[in-house]
């Protein structure tokens, strides 16, 4: 099947090169190349990294995608069906118009539509979530369903983990599409727009975690803002990013300020009416570290505290 691939994030990757592997890519769509890291040199997104070093086919990278040059080049390819995934511009109709073409999606919509839906899953406290493959609407996530996969969320995923492994589970799902479509058999399930859910981006003033909070709403936090923005706490009144916590079990609220250290070796900070542990951390400057490092060097005693709330959140 002859395809126009369009997406710029990491997480069509798994799908891209099964694409390449099964099928005829004959295009990939992407976003211009972009300022990067402290030099701030422009960098090509993953998606034309991986195109340029893997096809031979043009990389297209246009400012705006509906120009009419750029719609008269992509349909020029004469696909058979374009798969978008994470592109990150939205596509007009007179670029659609006769197309099929198919979004991967990382949930379970109508849950969770928008910019950043696994982030959203696990902030919620989901304990499933997956992969959907719609059409293209006007409105935002909001096409036929396609096709979905399920995924259990392990209550130790971040969402930096939880992403390679939807990522992961994209080219089954996309196959299984583009298979239906060629037989003529495809099933198309319209949205129950009452049951649906919105992830809104994130920025880095979402980067805090409040120990005012349960240990299992700052278990959500710290999870779900991993890798990015991250979560900020500070300790002895420099930054601090919590990496991986997890709730200690069986532990009952202690009468200690919120954010305290109530047991050095193990990582236990009290929060309200429950007891975090704290595995990872990432002090400012220096590389990311298990607690039982950060607590040793730092030489922290009992009642030393973790400070939290919005005023810390500061990403990065």
């Amino acid at each position: 099947m002859k395809i126009v691939f369009l997406g710029s994030g990491a997480f069509g990757l798994p799908t891209l090169r099964h694409l390449a592997r099964e099928h005829e890519v004959v295009s990939v769509v992407t976003q211009p190349d972009k300022p990067a890291g402290r030099g701030g040199e422009l960098t090509p997104t993953p998606i034309a990294q991986w195109a340029a070093a893997n096809l031979a086919v043009p990389v297209v990278k246009p400012e705006k995608v509906n120009d009419p040059a750029v719609v008269d080049d992509i349909r020029a390819r004469r696909a058979e069906a374009w798969v978008v995934i994470a592109f990150g511009q939205k596509l007009g109709r007179r670029l659609l118009d006769g197309v099929f073409a198919v979004n991967l999606h990382a949930s379970l919509l109508p849950r969770w539509r928008g910019a950043a839906p696994i982030n959203a899953a696990i902030l919620a406290g989901d304990t499933v979530t997956g992969n959907s493959v719609i059409t293209l609407a006007d409105r935002m996530d909001a096409g036929e369903v396609l096709g979905q996969s399920r995924r259990a969320i392990d209550p130790m995923d971040t969402a930096g983990e939880l992403h390679d492994l939807l990522a992961a589970d994209g080219p089954v799902l996309v196959e299984r599409v583009l298979g239906d479509f060629s037989r003529g058999t495809l099933v198309r399930t319209i949205q129950d727009e009452s049951q649906v859910t919105i992830a809104p981006k994130l920025s880095k003033a979402d980067g805090w975690v409040d120990f005012a909070d349960t240990a299992e709403m700052a278990r959500r936090r710290v999870h779900g803002l991993t890798p990015w923005p991250g979560v900020t706490v500070r300790f002895r009144s420099q930054p601090v990013k919590l990496i991986r916590v997890a709730v200690e079990e069986g532990a009952a609220g202690l009468n200690e300020k919120w954010g305290a250290v109530v047991d050095v070796e193990q990582g236990l900070v009290a929060c309200r009416g429950s007891v975090l542990r704290v595995l990872e951390v990432h002090p400012a400057g220096k590389r990311p570290m298990p607690w039982s490092d950060f607590a040793r060097g730092q030489r922290i005693q009992t009642g030393e505290q973790l400070v939290g709330g919005k005023s810390e959140g500061m990403g990065g």
